[in-house]
């Protein structure tokens, strides 16, 4: 499995037991879709290694606490701690009308309803305040918060993201 193949789902923060229990802190607005997995992917030395779970359960709402199979002690459980958590995309529940997940919308047109077509998605940037969209025109980077507000409609069939944007926005960038 490449890492390309899989989304983050989280990452293993601490020790729970003697026995090699674990909990992970779950990057999702859902954790109790996650309670009941049979398998997880480990990023372990830049490598997927899939581990089987005996059982898990939610721990303090984003918290997950996970029995791996063969991880029966504290020496075993350091031995994957700070590990990254990933699962294959066909896990990700799917998402309708203008809800989307970020890797989702790489490559569609952004089209404003005042200014017309903008340019492709070459990216999300989601590490400042508000998440933006990083839209290539030309060679030419334009950028437009991912705001409700602001998203009219996500046509996932022609690969289409209208928004209505504030006046002189997008004029900034050109």
């Amino acid at each position: 499995m490449q890492k390309e193949d899989c989304f983050y789902l989280g990452k293993i923060v601490k020790k729970y037991s003697f026995k090699g229990e674990v909990l992970a802190k779950l990057d999702t607005d859902q954790p109790e879709l996650y309670e009941n997995l049979d398998a997880i992917f480990l990023n372990l030395r830049n490598n997927l290694v899939p581990f089987f779970i005996e059982h898990s359960q939610l721990h303090k709402s984003e918290l997950l606490r996970i029995k791996f199979e063969d991880v029966d002690e504290e020496a075993d459980a350091d031995a994957i701690m700070k590990s990254e958590l990933y699962l294959p995309l066909d896990l990700l529940p799917k998402l309708e009308g203008n809800k989307f997940y970020f890797h989702e919308v790489i490559g569609f047109t952004i089209e404003d309803s005042n200014y017309g077509k903008v340019g492709t998605i070459k990216a999300v940037n989601d590490s400042t305040a508000q998440s933006l969209f990083e839209i290539d025109r030309d060679g030419i980077e334009v950028l437009i918060p991912m705001n409700d507000e602001f998203i009219v409609k996500v046509d996932r069939d022609n690969k289409t993201i209208l928004v209505k944007t504030p006046e002189g926005l997008i004029d900034l960038y050109l």
